[in-house]
């Protein structure tokens, strides 16, 4: 009996290894295990947390001057300098962190809920739905990003409402694109045709079983579009058709302060840092998250 009941206890352990993981456990150590991907999520831990405890951590209001102070180096008084208009730099590239994060996120959720929807009917319907959605993306696409948003924020009006809008139309074509084909490739699994086959309706099939398995590119491109998002609303600020002095945005920063760069250079590098260090953190994390979510990449 005891000797019985030793085989027993040997066919029911499990080894420790054998043990099942969940998904997000093991998508996690996967991500862990990139250093760099690490690196890139602190970083953009680290400008939320900027952004969110941004007035109290600013030593002063981001509006306030003083002209008996402008253009002051670095010091202990002012950690970044002052402005030509005697504002601490310091305090403006903080709030800067909210609103550039702001145009990032929110632009990019547009794109890929548009994009999301466009590229899924697309994708599953095909013919001619198919065709002039796909010729809109097409056309889209023809233009340079930046001179599509530069002429959608023409037609609105410069400000940073109508920045965000148009970053976020130059941006749909991508998300669109990208899930439908995605689209025609999963509606040809087999799981899809059976549920066509009893009877199922789209809109189940699509928001059940389509979209779950299409999202993850569509992940990790939204995480690498944010980055992108930043530049491009740094690019229309510097251009004077984003925000609007004396918001603090980094891109608009860097256009006041170009007529000072060898007089001083402060006023140019740190805000110019802090859009480098966010765009890095962003595609740092975007590319550990493309090793996780996608098959070709953990084989």
């Amino acid at each position: 009996m005891a000797e019985l009941a030793k085989n027993t206890a040997d066919i029911t352990t499990i080894p420790p290894e054998a043990k099942a993981i969940s998904p997000w456990k093991e998508g996690w150590q996967s991500f862990y295990k990139n250093r760099l991907a690490v690196v890139g999520l602190v970083i953009v831990v680290f400008f939320i947390l900027v952004a969110i405890i941004a007035p109290v951590i600013a030593p002063y209001n981001f509006k306030t001057q003083v002209l008996t102070e402008r253009m002051q180096a670095p010091s202990g008084k002012h950690w970044f300098g002052t402005d030509d208009f005697g504002r601490d730099i310091f305090s403006r590239v903080i709030y800067g962190a909210r609103i550039s994060l702001w145009v990032g996120f929110f632009s990019v959720l547009g794109s890929v809920i548009i994009g999301t929807i466009l590229g899924i009917v697309a994708g599953y319907y095909g013919r001619w739905v198919d065709s002039i959605i796909s010729r809109i993306f097409d056309i889209m696409l023809a233009f340079p990003s930046i001179l599509l948003a530069i002429a959608v924020v023409a037609i609105l009006g410069p400000s940073l409402e109508n920045a965000l809008i148009a970053i976020a139309v130059v941006n749909i074509p991508n998300f669109g694109r990208l899930i439908r084909s995605k689209v025609l490739s999963v509606k040809q699994e087999e799981y899809i045709m059976a549920a066509r086959a009893i009877g199922m309706k789209d809109s189940r099939i699509l928001l059940r079983h389509i979209l779950p398995n299409s999202i993850s590119p569509v992940i990790v491109q939204a995480t690498l579009a944010i980055a992108t998002a930043i530049i491009e609303a740094a690019a229309l600020g510097f251009l004077g058709m984003g925000a609007q002095a004396p918001t603090p945005e980094w891109g608009k920063m860097l256009s006041d302060s170009k007529n000072y760069l060898m007089q001083a250079p402060w006023t140019l590098f740190f805000p110019g840092m802090a859009i480098m260090l966010t765009v890095l953190g962003f595609n740092l994390m975007g590319d550990g998250l493309r090793d996780v979510l996608d098959p070709k990449m953990k084989q």
